[in-house]
This record gives C-alpha cells, sequence and structure tokens, in this order.
C-alpha cells in the first residue's frame, strides 16, 4: 500500500514529521517497506536565470547559454527547445547528484564547447515524466536559493499489509489508526448525499436465487448526464503518478483514487453504451468478456459479472469489460458501487488468472456498510472535476448484517498481552477505533465497525489494545531457562544427520527433490495406487506421491547426462510414501551411481559402477547410523525395479532393512535414463534404536601384541549359497580369534561340477594373550571348517 504524505494528510489533522509518522505505523503493525523522500537528493539544486541563448557554432539544435547562478555566471550547453533568455531554471552544477542516472554530474564539453553545468528536467530529477524541455520555474523565485527551499515536495510512504487488514488498503483506514494512538486527530468525512436532479434511465437488478443471493447482496449506482472526461487536474494524476499509477482520464483516475482514498473499488460505465438496465447476475457457460486489460475471459455459472441487456460488461469486483469503458468521447455515465462475496471473487479470479487493485480489496473484504457513502463521494467529485448533473442513487438489496458484539473482560489485556492498560484507557482506544463501547455485567460490550471484519473475538480486542497502547510498551520477560539445555534433535534427525555427512564424504552430492512424482513413474516403483493422486498438483505431470525416492534421484542423473554430465552420484533423505494414511510414511536414505565408478586415468584401469559400489555406500550409511552391518542378513534379489540377479536385500530376521543393487534395463528404458545406474535404499526407522551410551568412561584402546596369521580356505557349495552365509559361518566359528574374513576367489566351472562353485576366503587370526601354536591353528582351522560345512552344506576344497 502506498500514499503520499500530503494525501494522508487530507484525512489526519497532525503536526508529526515524517520519522514520526513512520515508527508510529510501524509500531501500529503497519511495517514501513520504504520511503521515498524527493527531497533528500535535491539538496545541490538551486534557481538560476538564462540571461543569453545563443546558437551552438557546430549543432543547429544546441545553444551556449549564460546562466546566472546567483553567485556567478557560467556556462552552459543545453539541447532543450525551450531553452530562451529571461526564464528561471533548476540548475545542477558539477558534484551534485543526478537523481535519474544515480551519478554526480561532471564538467565537460559538448561539440568542442565547454558546459559547465546542466539545466534540468522534472523527469531527470524524477519528479515527473516531462522530458520535453527543460523545467521552467515561477519568475518570482530568488536566483541561487536551493531548490528544496522554494518548492515543496511529497513523500511517498509504502507499508506492508496484513491479509486481516483490508482496512488500510485505503489511506483513510491508515490515518484512522494513527489518530486512534494518538498521533493526529482523523478529519470528519464529508459523505453528504448529493442531491439527484432526475430519475435515472438505467435501473439496477439482483437476479439471483436465494442461495446464490450473497454474490451481490447490495448496489448503488446512478446516471450522471453531461460529463466532461477531459484531463485530470495535476494534483489528481501527482499522487496517482506517486503510487504507481497512470493518470487515464479524470473518470477512471476518479475510480482510482476512491480505490486507495477509501479502500473502495467502484467502476464507471459509458451509460451510451449500456443498453436497458444493469443488473448483476451469475455469469452464463461459456459467457466471454473482453475486459479493460485487452484480454478475453470465459466465464463460468459460479462467476459474478455486471451485465446489461446485451450481456456482460464487467467481472464483478476484479475487472470492467471493453465495450462500456468509458473514453474521451463519454458524456454520460452510469456509476456503480455495489459489495460483492469476498471468496466467490477470490475464487474468479484466481481462475481467471486475473490480480487487479478490486480483486485485492474486495477477496479480502471491503466495508459492507460503506456503499452509499461511497457512492456520494464519487458522484461528488465526477461533479467537481468533470461537471455534469447527477440523477439520483438507485440501491438495490440491502445492507448485509455485518453488527456483532463481543465481550472484553479488562483484565484479560495483561493476562493475554503481559501489560496492564486502564479501563478508560481501553474503552478510549476502542472508541479511536470506531468501535461502539458500553458497560456489560463482565467488563466491556463493544460493536467492532463495519470495516473491522477481522474482528470476532475477545483476543482480537485485545490484540488492538495491546498495538494502539504500542508493541514497545510490552515488557521484555526472558524465557526461563533449564539448568541443563533440552537436545533439540529427535534421535531419528541425529541418525539421519549422521548418514548424510557419511554419503556426503564418499563424494555422493545431496538433493532435494518433490516428494511427488508422474504417475507413471510412480507405477515403476511398486506406486500409482488411484489413492496416491493429488487432488491439486503444481503441475500436470508431478500428479503422484512418490513410493521410492530414487526415480527423482534417477530423472536427475539422466537431466545431468544430457547436459555432458555422465558420471553422477546423487543421494537424497527423505520421505517415501506407502499409503494415504498416517503412518504409510517412511523416512529413507536413497543414493544412485551412474556412469563411471573410476575416472579415466593413465594409472587406473577405469570400469562403470557395479552392485558393489551401491553395497559400500549403504554398509557406509549403515555404520554412519550407529547399526552394525555384520548384524544384517544378505539375501539375493531386491525389489522389482532393481535387477534381479544384480541385487541384494539386507534383512534383520524377516524385516527388510534395506537394499541395493544394480536398476532394471527396463526400469531405466522407461526413465529414459541410459546405464548402468547401481542405487540403494535404507529405511532409517527399520534400523534398531541405539543403546544409551554408559555414562562411565569408556576403557582405553587395546591393542593386540602379537602377530596377526591368515589362513586361506576353499569351499565347494551349491551355487545358491551366498558368500555372506560363509562368511558369518567362519566368522561366528570362534569369535575371540577370528578377526576378519574375506572373499578373495569364486570359480564356476567343470573341475567342480554343474550347480556347484567354488568359494575362497581369508581369515584373519588375531591372538590376544600368547601366539598361538600349531595345534591351536590346526585346531581353529578345524573348527571353521565345521562351521561352514555345517552353515552351508559345502566341503573343503582339496
Amino acid at each position: 500500500m502506498k500514499f503520499t504524505l500530503s494525501w494522508l494528510k487530507d484525512h489526519l489533522e497532525t503536526d508529526a514529521s515524517l520519522a514520526e509518522i513512520e515508527a508510529r505505523l510501524t509500531m501500529l503493525g503497519l511495517e514501513v517497506e520504504g520511503v521515498e523522500d524527493p527531497a533528500k537528493d535535491l539538496g545541490g539544486f538551486v534557481v538560476a536565470e538564462i540571461l543569453e541563448a545563443e546558437k551552438h557554432p557546430d549543432a543547429d539544435r544546441l545553444r551556449v547559454c549564460k546562466v546566472n547562478t546567483g553567485t556567478a555566471t557560467i556556462q552552459v550547453v543545453c539541447g532543450a527547445p525551450n531553452a530562451r533568455a529571461g526564464i528561471k531554471v533548476i540548475l545542477a552544477q558539477p558534484g551534485t547528484y543526478i537523481p535519474v542516472t544515480g551519478e554526480a554530474l561532471k564538467k565537460g564539453k559538448v561539440r568542442g564547447v565547454e558546459s559547465q553545468g546542466m539545466m534540468c528536467s522534472w523527469r531527470e530529477l524524477k519528479l515527473g515524466e516531462d522530458h520535453d524541455g527543460i523545467a521552467e520555474l515561477d519568475q518570482g523565485l530568488a536566483v541561487g536559493a536551493r531548490l528544496v527551499d522554494v518548492m515543496s515536495f511529497d513523500p511517498m510512504i509504502e507499508i506492508s499489509i496484513t491479509p486481516n487488514r483490508a482496512d488500510c488498503l485505503g489511506v483513510r483506514g491508515v490515518a484512522r489508526d494513527l489518530a486512534a494512538s494518538g498521533l493526529g486527530t482523523l478529519k470528519p468525512l464529508n459523505s453528504d448525499p448529493v442531491p439527484g436532479s432526475f430519475k435515472s434511465p438505467i435501473g439496477v437488478k439482483l437476479e439471483f436465487t436465494p442461495e446464490n443471493a450473497s454474490a451481490c447482496p447490495y448496489f448503488a449506482g446512478r446516471l450522471i448526464k453531461g460529463v466532461r472526461n477531459g484531463e485530470s487536474p495535476q494534483w489528481l494524476k501527482d499522487r496517482l503518478t506517486a503510487i504507481g499509477l497512470r493518470p487515464i482520464s479524470a473518470l477512471v483516475d476518479i475510480t482510482n483514487y476512491v480505490t486507495y482514498d477509501h479502500a473502495r473499488p467502484l467502476h464507471v460505465f459509458d451509460a451510451g453504451k449500456v443498453k436497458g438496465d444493469i443488473r448483476a447476475r451469475l455469469a452464463r457457460d461459456g459467457e466471454t468478456l473482453l475486459a479493460l486489460n485487452g484480454k478475453e475471459y470465459t466465464l463460468s455459472p459460479e462467476m459474478t459479472v455486471i451485465a446489461d441487456e446485451a450481456g456482460a460488461e464487467a467481472i464483478a469486483g476484479i475487472m470492467g469489460g471493453e465495450h462500456s469503458g468509458c473514453t474521451e468521447t463519454t458524456t454520460d455515465v452510469f456509476l456503480e458501487v455495489a459489495y460483492f462475496d469476498p471468496i466467490r471473487t477470490a475464487t474468479t479470479g484466481r481462475k481467471l488468472d486475473v490480480l487487479s487493485d478490486a480483486r485485492f480489496r474486495f477477496e479480502r473484504g471491503v466495508d459492507p456498510a460503506f456503499v452509499v457513502p461511497a457512492a456520494e463521494i464519487a458522484t461528488r467529485m465526477i461533479l467537481e472535476l468533470c461537471g455534469g448533473e447527477a440523477s439520483e442513487l438507485i440501491v438495490a438489496g440491502e445492507e448485509p448484517d455485518w453488527r456483532s458484539s463481543v465481550v472484553l473482560r479488562p483484565e484479560r489485556v495483561a493476562e493475554l498481552g503481559g501489560v496492564k492498560v486502564s479501563k478508560a484507557k481501553q474503552e478510549d482506544i476502542l472508541r479511536g477505533l470506531g468501535c461502539v463501547v458500553s458497560e456489560h455485567a463482565d467488563g466491556l460490550l463493544v460493536v467492532p465497525p463495519s470495516w473491522r471484519g477481522d474482528i470476532g473475538a475477545e483476543h482480537d480486542l485485545v490484540e488492538e489494545v495491546i498495538r494502539i497502547n504500542g508493541y514497545d510498551q510490552l515488557p521484555s520477560v526472558p524465557l526461563p531457562r533449564p539448568s541443563m539445555p533440552k537436545p533439540l534433535l529427535t534421535p531419528g534427525q541425529r541418525r539421519a544427520s549422521w548418514v548424510r555427512r557419511q554419503l556426503a564424504a564418499r563424494g555422493l552430492v545431496e538433493t532435494v527433490t518433490w516428494s511427488f512424482l508422474p504417475s507413471a513413474q510412480a507405477k515403476l516403483f511398486g506406486g500409482g495406487a488411484p489413492e496416491m493422486h493429488l487432488a491439486n498438483p503444481i503441475s500436470s505431470d508431478l500428479d503422484c506421491m512418490r513410493p521410492s525416492v530414487l526415480p527423482n534421484l534417477v530423472a536427475a542423473a539422466g537431466r545431468n547426462a544430457d547436459r555432458g554430465f555422465k558420471d553422477v552420484c546423487l543421494f537424497e533423505i527423505g520421505p517415501q510414501f506407502d499409503g494415504p494414511e498416517p503412518g504409510q510414511q517412511r523416512a529413507v536414505a536413497a543414493g544412485i551411481r551412474s556412469g563411471r565408478a573410476v575416472p579415466r586415468h593413465w594409472s587406473e584401469k577405469t570400469r562403470p559402477v557395479d552392485l558393489f559400489d551401491a553395497k559400500a555406500d549403504l554398509l557406509a550409511a549403515i555404520a554412519a547410523a550407529g547399526g552394525n552391518p555384520d548384524s544384517f542378513q544378505v539375501t539375493a534379489g531386491g525389489p522389482g525395479w532393481y535387477h534381479p540377479g544384480r541385487s541384494g536385500t539386507l534383512k534383520l530376521g524377516n524385516k527388510p532393512v534395506a537394499a541395493f543393487g544394480e536398476l532394471h534395463p527396463a526400469t531405466l528404458a522407461a526413465l529414459d535414463v541410459k546405464g548402468p545406474v547401481v542405487a540403494f535404499e535404507l529405511f532409517l526407522e527399520a534400523l534398531p534404536p541405539q543403546k544409551a551410551k554408559a555414562t562411565k568412561a569408556k576403557p582405553a584402546l587395546k591393542l593386540s601384541p602379537f602377530q596377526p596369521l591368515e589362513r586361506d580356505f576353499a569351499f565347494v557349495l551349491d551355487a545358491t549359497v551366498s558368500a555372506d552365509a560363509v562368511a558369518r559361518a567362519a566368522k561366528n566359528a570362534d569369535k575371540a580369534l577370528v578377526a576378519d574374513v574375506a572373499v578373495f576367489d569364486l570359480y564356476e566351472g567343470p573341475n567342480v561340477g554343474e550347480g556347484k562353485k567354488s568359494l575362497a576366503v581369508t581369515v584373519t587370526l588375531q591372538p590376544t594373550e600368547k601366539t598361538l601354536t600349531d595345534e591351536e591353528i590346526e585346531t581353529v582351522g578345524k573348527k571353521i571348517v565345521d562351521a561352514v560345512v555345517k552353515a552351508t552344506g559345502g566341503v573343503l576344497r582339496s
């Protein structure tokens, strides 16, 4: 919301300075976003007089002028057509800041002739758009006087309005708040009836069913004939220009002015283009309207329109139509002032994608009792600026029932706000805001004014009292501090943070993608059920909640590959959705690697990524989350989007905790991404909870002084036996001595028989008490062989 200082003082009688007004507005919750004071950039400009103006020797359109600055006579080269001897001008001398360029003026030569200054136009000072020539000042001004001392400048104030304060979308509403806070007095408003000299030939009808009557329950209008729709007076154009509006014509400018002055949008129709009576009704299905913004809109039956016998002439509460818009040839106008349903107006504006000053105010709720007064104010302005003769006012419908009463217990101000305000002052504040206040058994009975639709309960009144009394009056009370600070992060949040750090340290780049995706992609990953589709997606292709994080990561890898980055490592920690009900959402840490695992280099052979890269990332993530990777059972195969022979699942008992492997070629083809792509998914909530850390100090690290031993074993097994089963059995054979088990060879071929394989492992023995004897080593070796044979059914290969 923008307005100028002089505009504000049309409604507020005050001697407060601009700085005081700015501070008070912010204190009232009307935060000042900016103040543009033209005078602050014009301190270096002075009034000067042109003594001589001669033609430039080398340019027909330039003049060399002798200019009296009040202290000296200088030479200025000027190209303005109105530069002539005897006129008073605005002069900038070297070093003066020029607002339009943002730079200081420098001495220079123009076509070989020195110029010691610049005579300015209004646009160069940002005081108007006139750039046809230099500004000509009043001849009575003293030469050498500072411009800021002989001219008055009107600062522009911009404030931020919260959605509940629709009343402050008009200058009078802002002035009312300032007056209520004690910064001046609200001036009386002249909304006296304008006498009509004839009966309007154009009637007003409200054509709604009882169910839709709230669309436009109240309508006032009148015909004004014999108007002259010329240029607006300068004061009106200046105010509209200052707040960013373009003056168009007197009739249009008046409607814009009342919109910003009183937060009351209204409209004028060219009466000569209206057929029959004006009526408010719902639009007909498929009805179209060419609006004043030059766009044609197709309307639907839930939208309210203002129409005549021929069809729609305006979208109610949003924008008028071009057909009945006023032009310079308009002589008769019909003034429309109506109340429109805020919800219907907002819905219409969103569907048509139209945001206008009228819609901005109507959808927040305009004053329902200000229909007739606004019609009288607008009529008076039209008659004063455009002339003409007004008809009698026509009123259709009735004022909506906006009256309500709220009981305020005075002690609640201190209880809820923490500041004591006397009962008498509370009454003065509420009356200053326009409320009707009377005594009540429980305190005060308050009837909010019609323009304050946001006041509906006792806490709203408490807020108003505290706001007007001053937020700076609220005492500063520190929050209680516990003796021991409580942790801010939950265990789940800490675990996700540890996993995030570990994956980033392994070279994966974190992404944050949408929690929804195209339904076709969701079906590839086990989702896409009808109940998971979005009712109002942000775009047509993001219409389904994601059943997995992987499709978004794979799509991101594909976009990178399309741009030349084929080797991509990405991860994301976020939710996946198994169903629409609470509890059907799981926190997942997922990652992918695509392209090459090792970049091309002369010292190392490159290779594509494989499932073991994904498994290594997964096990590192589990370790970072506080889990023990060795405690999980690894089974072959994963969900359907993984390659069936190049994937695996980690389980705790029968509970899947994670999956990893190479993505299925069919899945990648459906996503239009070239492989290979390997991935992993870790369900963080499926990990066992971390044990509480012991409060006692941890024992010192103990390292064995004895040499570790390595022994190799090869077993002939069924081809279906997993390497994990062999390693787990070997490690459990003697937990005290077996420190590590690693697979180092796999053979499948005719030497071991069909359906068989040979798996070789290295077992590291770490004695802690003494060096092992040969007999003890043989005993441990036999225990390892027996354990593997018992667990897998295999035999030691000879």
